[in-house]
């Protein structure tokens, strides 16, 4: 199964650090990064479990929640917490899944059986309110994953989600965005009272209208 942006998120049961989990349920009306690391006790998967935890008030002002998955079982997972917390000077409070199965793994493609049959890649699922996969990176497992811009991803897809805009190449949060091709000259005053700067005719720079 390959999931691609628009797709529907698959619901599952799952067994995690934090209890028992509905993803639905769990989910609610918030966003969600569903992320994959290939084990437990490696050095790199300690450094992007720490880094999560660190940003925990970064992804709760992006109304985010947080949920990782590795196929290792629940006390491999508790005890490398232990790890996580102590090396990375921080406190994982946000839930792990144990997939021993690799059922939810393969249900969102994140095992690739030409890099390994029995662990997941560095996959990253970016989930709206709507159960919808709005976007996805994958990385080896030899290369961490960059949080800055995971947050920028985060940022450019709840901005456009709710206005006519898309953001421009190395963009980030308070910056000028593009306003989209299907609004008309005519109404761009009205749609976007900040003013608004025409490079030429499809390419037209206004303020970033939630700043």
């Amino acid at each position: 199964m390959s999931l691609k942006i628009g797709d529907t998120a698959p619901d599952f049961s799952a067994k995690t650090t934090q209890g028992n989990i509905h993803f639905y349920d769990w989910l609610g009306d918030k966003w969600a990064i569903l992320y994959s690391h290939p084990a437990d006790f490696t050095p790199i998967c300690t450094t992007e479990l720490g880094r999560t935890a660190q940003l925990k008030e970064e992804f709760e002002k992006r109304d985010t929640k947080v949920l990782a998955i590795s196929v290792d079982d629940i006390d491999s997972h508790q005890n490398w917490v232990k790890d996580i917390n102590q090396t990375q000077n921080t406190k994982v409070e946000f839930p792990i899944i144990a997939d021993t199965d690799q059922e939810i793994s393969r249900l969102y493609a994140m095992i690739h059986d030409n890099v390994s049959t029995s662990v997941t890649v560095r996959s990253v699922y970016f989930i709206g309110p709507d159960k919808r996969i709005k976007a996805n990176i994958t990385y080896p497992a030899s290369t961490g994953r960059n949080f800055t811009e995971i947050l920028r991803v985060l940022d450019s897809l709840k901005l456009t989600a709710e206005y006519s805009v898309g953001t421009p190449a190395d963009w980030v949060d308070g910056q000028d965005v593009i306003i989209s091709t299907s609004i008309k000259n005519e109404e761009i005053a009205a749609r976007f009272p900040k003013g608004h700067q025409s490079i030429n005719s499809y390419l037209r720079y206004t303020p970033q209208p939630n700043r």
